[in-house]
């Protein structure tokens, strides 16, 4: 199987690319529209600014290759909000537009930020994203933005506010947590999407 993680010059590619390696599957990362247009399945990682990673994928001309993809995608952390159609960060950046929410400022009173940890997601149905995860798994979270609860929405994590930690339109999937640095129960999570 053809697995691409797409190359959107952050730091957790490797880490990314490791955890699927240990399940058993070879994956490249790359940023050649080829080879991400002829995948079976890609992973669109992100760490650091929407603006940043938007301005990346732009100059690659990556954003309508990813737009128009038929096969299973799965965004991690940032790459799952670039998903939406806009992100309150840097003073606002407009994003792919394929999950129709905006990105907000996670607002927490008085939690500190970003939100650093482990943590559970809650979900009402059964998915085959969540084969053999209990509910009210703990995930590891890195984020100081959020995807509000929408009609997309899988699971939800509370952090002062409830939010999408989990989501879902067709064959574009996306994560707010980083599932390559949840040890086993991340682990389940990426078998289970290599595998819908």
């Amino acid at each position: 199987m053809d697995i691409v993680i797409v190359d959107t010059g952050c730091a957790n590619l490797k880490s990314i690319q490791v955890a699927v390696k240990n399940l058993g599957y070879d994956s490249i990362i790359t940023s050649e529209l080829s080879k991400i247009s002829k995948s079976k399945k890609i992973f669109l990682p992100g760490v650091g600014t929407a603006s940043a990673v938007m301005s990346i994928l732009s100059k690659k001309n990556i954003i309508h290759i990813i737009r128009e993809c038929k096969q299973k995608i799965l965004g991690i952390c940032l790459g799952m909000q670039l998903l939406c159609d806009f992100s309150e960060e840097c003073n606002g950046v407009k994003t792919m537009g394929i999950i129709k929410s905006s990105v907000l400022r996670l607002k927490t009173n008085n939690l500190p930020l970003p939100h650093i940890g482990w943590n559970q997601i809650t979900f009402s149905k059964t998915h085959p994203l969540f084969k053999n995860i209990p509910n009210n798994s703990r995930f590891y979270f890195v984020h100081s933005y959020i995807v509000p609860i929408n009609k997309y929405t899988l699971s939800t994590t509370n952090y002062g506010v409830d939010f999408s930690s989990v989501v879902q339109k067709n064959n574009f999937f996306g994560v707010q947590f980083h599932p390559e640095k949840s040890g086993d129960i991340g682990a389940k999570l990426l078998k289970n999407f290599l595998e819908i």
